[in-house]
């Protein structure tokens, strides 16, 4: 039983009810007492609340063959957005959603600096954009989450991001000076795991999502909250040694699991090889139709240095689900049966290994879902995956 003062109570009891209406998608107040022994009264009273802030709507069922017809509750996903954004090198991704998670629209800044004022200042301005024009609804955008390809300390202090060359940088109070809204930082791998969690995985509470595109990363989900280490800093498993005394990496160490096993290795190594410059996905598939033997021996040198790793991962945290986010692995042939049969210790175990189905969207969509996370104060969501709707690039 909850124990505490009055308004701690009311506090827990309305995250309860929230969370069941969202697992649900559609409830009745009967069904909400069933699952969380909370009583007709409180429930009442809660959903009255709700219901006049606009967070959820009531709905009476039509074809219902017995007795009265329920009505039934369900989130008003239109009462508010959601607004994630991915801060990468070279580009700044936007995506708006509504409280479900669907996403409403998506904008891709191009960016050619690495300079904290110009890219606080594109921020605040693309920012200001969105709450001018998306003032339709009874909240407006209910909170920020921005995504961080480097480390992100638990007081959300920007210490350190690689490849735009930024320490100790207070994004966060920055933001939140210009503009009048809740803002949250997160490592991106960290956010890619909860969109993996949130959108697909529903049942799991011990999650790992290794993304594999400029770097390794590996979000981990334990108990349903993200596993941080000491200063938050978990997770840059990218700069495990796989290959002592092997490639120098720019984190001073030689041998980093990234450089054998990330796209940026395939990419970089393809690139310099063939001399060419912009190298894309499109490119390696072209040469994968065509049979092309360098290319398949290089994924297939891939696949090896990446089951070394992953057998480490799985033999330190025991998950129950593991997902990889990597364009290259959902391209290549049987990449995930090969990974497979390389994950042979007889101590390694975990239930599922996926690629996964979201794809380079699931940062920026784990933004939106920890943005909502965040307004409606409940421990965990469970949200339906919906592709991305217009995307505009500039």
């Amino acid at each position: 039983m909850i124990t505490g003062d009055a308004a701690y109570i009311k506090k827990i009891n309305r995250s309860l009810i929230i969370k069941e209406i969202v697992k649900a998608g559609m409830i009745s107040r009967a069904d909400i007492s069933k699952v969380t022994d909370l009583t007709r009264a409180t429930i009442s009273a809660q959903v009255a609340d709700l219901l006049d802030e606009g967070l959820i709507i009531e709905t009476q069922l039509e074809h219902f063959s017995v007795g009265r017809k329920p009505i039934m509750l369900s989130l008003n996903s239109h009462a508010g957005y959601a607004l994630g954004i991915d801060l990468d090198y070279g580009q700044i991704s936007f995506t708006l959603s509504d409280l479900l998670g669907h996403p409403v629209t998506s904008t891709i800044i191009k960016i050619n600096t690495t300079d904290y004022a110009e890219i606080l200042h594109i921020l605040v301005e693309q920012i200001k954009k969105y709450k001018a024009e998306y003032t339709d609804s009874h909240y407006g955008i209910v909170g920020i989450v921005i995504a961080i390809h480097g480390l992100v300390g638990k007081d959300e202090v920007v210490h350190f991001v690689p490849r735009l060359g930024w320490e100790d940088i207070h994004l966060k109070t920055d933001l939140e000076n210009e503009l009048d809204i809740d803002v949250y930082l997160e490592n991106n791998a960290n956010l890619s795991s909860f969109a993996e969690r949130v959108f697909f995985h529903h049942e799991t509470d011990n999650l790992l999502c290794a993304t594999l595109y400029s770097g390794i990363g590996m979000g981990m989900m334990m108990k349903n909250d993200f596993f941080r280490g000491h200063d938050g800093f978990a997770g840059e498993i990218g700069h495990m040694i796989v290959v002592p005394e092997g490639r120098p990496c720019n984190c001073g160490n030689k041998g980093c699991w990234e450089k054998y096993a990330s796209e940026s290795s395939i990419f970089e190594y393809l690139s310099e090889k063939r001399q060419m410059k912009n190298l894309s996905y499109e490119d390696i598939q072209k040469w994968l139709d065509e049979g092309d033997q360098e290319v398949h021996e290089q994924l297939e040198q891939l696949l090896y240095y990446l089951s070394v790793g992953l057998n480490n991962m799985i033999n330190i945290y025991n998950p129950d689900v593991l997902v990889l986010d990597s364009e290259l692995l959902r391209m290549y042939p049987d990449a995930l049966d090969k990974i497979k049969r390389n994950l042979h210790s007889s101590i390694s175990h975990y239930r599922e290994l996926s690629i996964s189905s979201i794809g380079k969207k699931s940062c920026v969509l784990g933004a939106c879902a920890l943005a909502i996370k965040h307004f409606l104060g409940v421990p965990m969501l469970n949200l339906p995956f919906e592709q991305q709707e217009n995307e505009t690039v500039s």
